[in-house]
Parts: structure tokens; sequence; C-alpha cells
């Protein structure tokens, strides 16, 4: 009977909300040999008929139980990521064939394999390109282009609407909306969005979110970074001292005044010359020349300022409240062979190759004339986004979120420095929700894969053990099992 009320709801919705999704069902795609080894559907969803904004996604049925599995939509970081970001990269069944590539010495076309430890074996998963923008998704009309993180909230939950109103089948499935890094804020606010909205709330199995190395509070997230480079070895005790001495510096760093701008320049500048060659999103891993710009706010002792932080909040080009990935330094070099296996900059450069082909746009069903040749981005450079950040924090959307019963998993790659996982444990601690089950490690194929804490209303906080920026890309497997627990019926890491 509750089944039946939903699919009723949806026909409702499929009535009120007008146009039906245009969705292409792909089989292959060039670059892969032979038949794809899961069911793939592409396709368009109008999310504002005003100005004709269409949101392209990709939906990859479960490879277990796809009636029964849950139902992830993801959206990437950046902001602005397309889909193939997870997709090929993350969590996704494909990877581009990096090893092929090199051993043609760079020409050619990159092939795809198929990725075993994808969570489409855990659940049905939609990569969405958003906002519009990102990937192949675009707008009818030039007004369309320019959006805010609270608009970008009500584009996904009408989204979620009309897709799901073409998938009946699934509208029972437990929903989780997830994402990593800027989209810390798109998770919240679209399933804040979603939770507020009579008709979506009614009609979309919403049962919680996941973030991952996502932003959250601009202060503990700006403050905290001095102290993880301390903590991991890289700056010394010295200057570490000098920040510590002149610069807001920490998680208590609401309660603490700067005391000497000069001293805490001069720290700062001391600081970023030591460092300025890391990796800022593995500081394991090798830079390989790309350019994480601007490179000075990440490396920030103290946090904004009343008017720098307003101004963050409302700017698409402050660089204070995100980082964007500029690979024009690396398309100036011809990689070796072993750059290209050593290197993932070099495999996020393939992707352009591969998605700006004209076979694979007919492949995935891409309507001609919306995005021109050549202009498919992985991610786009932060200028040229017409995306404003409405959104200070997102703090007040998961207390808001979590109380209201929602479950919450917020991860953290331990060897990021952009968002580090002191910076997201502060603001989560900031909630004063109280420990329901204490610090422990959890375990992938019986080793440690990282540690993890759960608080009260349904919040899990997880550490990925040797994991970056993007936790999934360095840790496929034990980010596998992390998700594929938390989703199930025990809800435990």
């Amino acid at each position: 009977m509750e089944k039946l009320l939903v699919v009723v709801l949806l026909l409702v919705t499929i009535l009120a909300l007008g146009a039906a999704a245009e969705r292409t069902r792909v089989t292959h795609l060039k670059g892969f040999d032979g038949p794809l080894p899961f069911s793939l559907e592409t396709g368009y969803v109008e999310v504002d008929e005003t100005h004709g904004v269409e949101l392209f996604y990709y939906f990859i049925e479960s490879e277990r139980k796809p009636a029964e599995d849950p139902v992830i939509l993801w959206v990437s970081g950046g902001p602005g990521c397309s889909g193939l970001n997870a997709l090929f990269f993350e969590i996704g069944p494909l990877k581009l064939d990096m090893a092929s590539y090199a051993a043609t010495g760079g020409k050619g076309f990159p092939g795809l394999l198929y990725f075993e430890d994808a969570w489409t074996k855990a659940s049905n998963m939609i990569f969405l390109d958003a906002p519009v923008g990102a990937g192949f998704s675009y707008a009818r009309q030039t007004e369309g282009l320019n959006s805010t993180v609270t608009g970008l909230g009500r584009h996904v939950r009408v989204f979620l609407q009309k897709w799901m109103a073409q998938h009946p089948e699934l509208a029972s499935n437990p929903l989780y909306i997830g994402g990593d890094s800027f989209s810390g804020y798109t998770v919240t606010v679209s399933a804040l969005e979603v939770a507020n909205h009579p008709a979506a709330s009614s009609e979309l199995n919403l049962k919680g979110y996941m973030v991952g190395n996502a932003r959250g509070e601009v202060n503990n997230d700006n403050a905290c970074r001095i102290p993880y480079l301390h903590g991991m070895g890289l700056i010394s005790d010295e200057l570490y001292e000098a920040a510590l001495s002149s610069c807001v510096v920490g998680t208590d760093s609401k309660n603490k005044q700067q005391q000497s701008a000069a001293r805490c320049s001069e720290a700062q500048q001391a600081i970023s010359e030591a460092t300025t060659d890391l990796n800022p999103a593995h500081i394991l891993e090798p830079a390989c020349g790309a350019d994480f710009s601007p490179r000075a706010p990440y490396l920030s002792l103290t946090t904004p300022s009343s008017s720098s932080s307003s101004s963050s909040s409302s700017s698409s080009s402050s660089s204070s409240s995100y980082y964007y990935l500029s690979l024009s330094s690396v398309r100036s070099r011809t990689p070796t062979k072993e750059m290209l296996l050593e290197c993932r900059v070099y495999g996020y450069e393939l992707s352009y190759m591969w998605a700006n082909d004209a076979e694979v746009r007919e492949n995935l069903g891409v309507r001609e004339g919306t995005i021109g040749d050549g202009n498919w981005a992985l991610c786009p450079e932060v200028p040229k986004l017409h995306l404003t950040n409405d959104v200070p924090t997102t703090v007040p959307y998961h207390r808001r979120l979590t109380q209201r019963g929602y479950r919450a998993l917020v991860y953290n790659g331990d060897h990021d420095l952009l968002m580090t996982h002191i910076g997201t444990h502060a603001w989560i601690r900031s909630l004063g929700y109280p420990v329901v089950a204490p610090w422990r490690a959890w375990y992938s194929n019986n080793e440690v894969a990282g540690f993890t804490v759960e608080y009260s209303n349904n919040l899990t906080f997880a550490t990925v053990k040797g994991a970056g920026h993007m936790a999934p890309e360095s840790r496929p497997k034990q980010c596998l099992d992390m998700v594929r627990r938390w989703i199930s019926p025990a809800g435990k890491l």
C-alpha cells in the first residue's frame, strides 16, 4: 500500500513538473572493448523552465540488487566538476587505461577499463553534472548560467523529483545525497531543500547524506592547516611556534585575537616557502607541475575577518572559499611514460580527450550544439564558472538535518592538506553532540583502514588512512567497504 501511494505521488509529480527527462540507454562506449558489463543510462533533466537549465546525468544500476539497493546521488566538488570526475577517478565502474596509453608513448585514444571496487557494487549511482555549466549541463538562456549554492540546492531537489518520477521502480529505495570537497555545501543545502519541501519530502525516500573531505566551517578549516602541517612533520617546531605566538591558529581560533600582523605575515611566508611544492590534495604524492590556484590561501593561518568572510561567501571568484586545480601548466609539457603512470593529473587530462570526442558524445546522447567542440572540462577553472557561494558555513545545515533524523557520514582522507581531518572534526565537535560510540579503528580486509567515532543524532565521522582529498581515488577498496557498511541495515563501519 505504501509503495502504491509513492507511485501515485510520482505520477502526480510528472504532471505537475512538466517535461519528462530525456534518457539514453548506453551499451557501448568508445575506448571500451565490447558491451558494458553494467547498465548505464544518461540523460537530461530540466530543472529551470524559465531559463532552460538542463542538468546532465549518468545513472548506473547497482551491480548487486538494483531493485533493493539504495540510490546515491553524487555531486562532484570543484565547484563545477563533472560527474565523470567521480565516475572515472573515484567511485565509478570505469577507469581510463593509463598504462596502455603510456605504452603508446601518449599517442592514440585513451581506453577504458572495468573497475571492480566501484560503489555500484553496493548501490544504484547517479553522477550529476552540477551546477549548470558543469560537464554537459547547459542553459538555453544566458541568464540561466548564473547560479548560487542555494539555487543549486533547488535544482538538485527538482532533478531528484523529476528523475524519480521517471524511475518509479526505485522510489521506495533508500536515497542518499553525496559529494566531496566543495560539495560539502551542495550536499547539505540540497538535502535540507528536499527535507523542507512538502512534495519532495513525501516523494523522495531520503534517509541521509555523506560528504568527504568537504568544506564545513571556514574558520576551523583554515585555522587547522598549520597544526596539521606540524602534526605531519612538514614544518619545524620553530615555524609552528612562530605562527602560534603571532597568528590565529587552531580549533579555538574564534576566541583568539591576532597578536601581531607583521610577525604573523612573516610566519605565513616562511611556512609557505617551506611547503610550496607539496601536493596539497595528497601530501605523499607528487604534484607533477599541477597548480592548485590560488596557493597562498590554503596556507592561511588566520581565520577570515568579518569583511573577508562576507566576501568569500558571496563571490564566486573569492579564493578563500575554495580552490581549483589548473591543468594549464600540465598541458604545456610533454609527459614521459613514467609521468603518465605516476602522476594522477595526466589521467585527468585524458578525460578531456575522451569526453570532447564526437563519437563519445554520440554514445552518451549529448545534444548537439549545447557544448562547443573542445569545451567540455573535467573541472572548469573557478573564474569561468558563474556560481555564487551564498552559504558561508554548512554547520547549521548539518545540525538541522541530523536533528531531524537524517543520517550523516562525514569522512576525510588523512593526507589531505586542503580540507584537513582536524578541521572537519573540529566543526563536528562544535555541534555539541555527545559521543555514543568512542573513537576506534575500522577495518578493510582485516587491516586498519582508518578511525571512526559516532555521535548522537546518527552522525558518523571517519578518517581514511593514507587517502587524500578525493579519498576513494587513492583508497578505493577501503572506501567501498566504508560506504557499503554505512548504507547497510546495521549502519556501522
